[in-house]
């Protein structure tokens, strides 16, 4: 989705004072940061508010606050209408449909549409799902599910992917191959990636930002670089560090 000049020089993604509430628990707490290009992973341990806050950008759940895309609030609409704008999810376990093949999948996602991407250039980027476009989701591995998960949300020319947990339950030659797909994403496209990831490995070696929760409150972001070469933060942080972080 291509975006005009003046929301152009606006960040990518602008979230102020977010606040997320299921009845009395309060999962995201006055979270605030800025997307401005490129890729911004936010890490933290499990039970911290990220997939939360991924889901009060994508109008899954109610929230308080600004989420603004290129300058403009969409905090408050309903999911479609945020996907309409320009935001496509990869959600956390793929949720591919078990009985539709690969190419029905894509179909569907591209219908009529006249953006970049086609079911041929997801094909071209990932090659084992053309070989396997006539297998069902069920008959698909962890990995070619991914595939096929991130293939229709591109379908959908996004200005922004948003990613929850992309390498759950993956194997590590697949993760590996999921983050040279990621940086090349970054590299060759406009698209702003906002990556929600407890894997701080992977987190650090794919974005360019990473922000830490930590009791549903965003404490601290920072060059992911910066994060990756210091292991006392990353303890202080997260408990963790990336060296061998698979969790």
């Amino acid at each position: 989705m291509r975006t005009s000049k003046a929301a152009a020089a606006q960040p990518a993604l602008a979230i102020d004072r977010l606040d997320v509430r299921y009845g009395r628990a309060q999962a995201v707490q006055q979270a605030s940061l800025a997307l401005e290009r490129g890729t911004l992973a936010i890490v933290g341990r499990n039970g911290m508010g990220k997939t939360s806050l991924c889901n009060a950008v994508i109008g899954m759940v109610a929230s308080t606050g600004s989420i603004r895309l290129f300058g403009e609030e969409i905090r408050g609409l309903p999911p479609h209408r945020i996907t309409r704008r320009g935001i496509a999810y990869v959600p956390q376990g793929r949720r591919v449909w078990r009985s539709l093949t690969v190419d029905e999948h894509l179909r569907l996602a591209h219908r009529s549409k006249r953006g970049e991407w086609t079911p041929e250039g997801i094909y071209e980027l990932f090659p084992r799902l053309k070989q396997r476009r006539q297998n069902g989701g069920a008959q698909l591995s962890g990995g070619e599910q991914q595939m096929l998960a991130i293939g229709r949300a591109l379908l959908l020319d996004p200005s922004l992917l948003v990613m929850d947990e992309p390498t759950e339950g993956l194997a590590p030659i697949i993760v590996e191959h999921l983050a040279e797909t990621l940086r090349s994403l970054a590299a060759r496209t406009e698209m702003a990636i906002l990556l929600v990831e407890q894997n701080l490995r992977f987190a650090v070696d794919v974005a360019d930002t990473v922000a830490v929760m930590v009791n549903g409150c965003v404490v601290r972001t920072m060059p992911a670089a910066t994060l990756a070469s210091d292991q006392e933060l990353q303890r202080q942080l997260m408990g963790v560090h990336a060296q061998g972080s698979g969790s």
